[in-house]
């Protein structure tokens, strides 16, 4: 009995919230090749030299506030400089890229992350609200029961749920963590410190790290931080009066965005995007052959058995 009621609220969340999680499950299978896109070699590497060589021709009067490398795009971004607060150098040419309305991979990122965040109007709620129904739609078929194998729709949806099911289950949990700020970090009681001039910045970076490993170096919660992979993964770590100091690991933020490995930790999170578009189809299969063809027969078949026998 209780079984028919949990697959009832199991299949009425899903419909209410179908095409909200279709956005987020789709931009989110996008947004799993990032990490694996940010570590290809750029084609000009990037050193010390090079990289306060395109601050002092972009940024002379050391107004930059941060940077960020876009390693599948070969292109540096500075902000805090030019007309629309920051502008993209090739890293190669050493000059600024032109917006000619050109098809960019950073573009299809930049629209991917605002709709997996925000559905791009505001509608962080919907969001949130849809990663809740997500992760009550994975409770439910927990409570429904261990499935059989069955080389059926239905049968391939179970399985797949269930031999996934951590992974089902830490998706929408770690994207409620960063939702409402869960990081698993002991409190930051470092004293905040005016941001240092980004060429100094630079240099303390370039001190301990291979600056083609940088990824951002950006002020972020009043703190001015940087985050580079290292240690096979991509850290963050933050300047200090004595240094560089590691920033911990941000668990929820690692396991949500596929950053706590180089390699495993986005194949990972591209299987279990997959996984969920898989979820998402058959799911709506069943119901609809339910729904509407199952019901079709019936009445195909009601209509016949009133034929008057011949």
């Amino acid at each position: 009995m209780l079984k028919a009621y949990f697959l009832r609220f199991h299949r009425w969340i899903t419909l209410v919230f179908a095409l909200p999680l279709l956005v987020i499950i789709v931009t989110g299978l996008i947004l799993s090749f990032l990490p694996l896109m940010q570590q290809t070699e750029l084609d000009t590497p990037l050193t010390k030299t090079s990289l306060l060589g395109h601050l002092a021709k972009h940024d002379p009067e050391g107004k930059a506030t941060g940077l960020a490398v876009t390693a599948y795009e070969n292109s540096l971004t500075i902000t805090g400089v030019g007309a629309d607060g920051e502008i993209e150098i090739d890293l190669t040419s050493g000059e600024v890229v032109a917006d000619d309305g050109s098809f960019s991979w950073s573009e299809v990122i930049r629209t991917s992350r605002r709709l997996h965040e925000t559905l791009i109007y505001d509608m962080d709620w919907l969001v949130t609200a849809s990663t809740f129904a997500m992760l009550a739609i994975a409770i439910l078929g927990i409570f429904m029961g261990l499935p059989r194998l069955r080389n059926t729709v239905g049968g391939w949806h179970n399985m797949a749920a269930w031999v996934t099911l951590p992974l089902v289950i830490l998706s929408p949990l770690t994207g409620l963590a960063l939702a409402y700020g869960i990081t698993l970090l002991p409190a930051n009681n470092a004293p905040r410190t005016p941001p240092i001039p980004l060429v100094k910045a630079v240099e303390i970076v370039a001190e301990k790290h291979d600056l083609n490993d940088l990824i951002w170096l950006r002020s972020r919660g009043g703190r001015q931080s940087v985050r580079i992979y290292s240690d096979n993964g991509a850290n963050v770590s933050q300047f200090t009066p004595t240094g560089l100091v590691s920033g911990g690991t941000n668990w929820p933020r690692a396991i949500h965005e596929g950053n706590w490995s180089r390699i495993l930790a986005p194949v990972l999170n591209i299987i279990i995007s997959i996984v969920f578009i898989g979820l998402w189809f058959t799911g709506l299969f069943i119901w609809a052959r339910r729904k509407f063809f199952r019901k079709r027969n019936r009445m195909r078949e009601a209509g016949a058995s009133l034929q008057p026998a011949e």
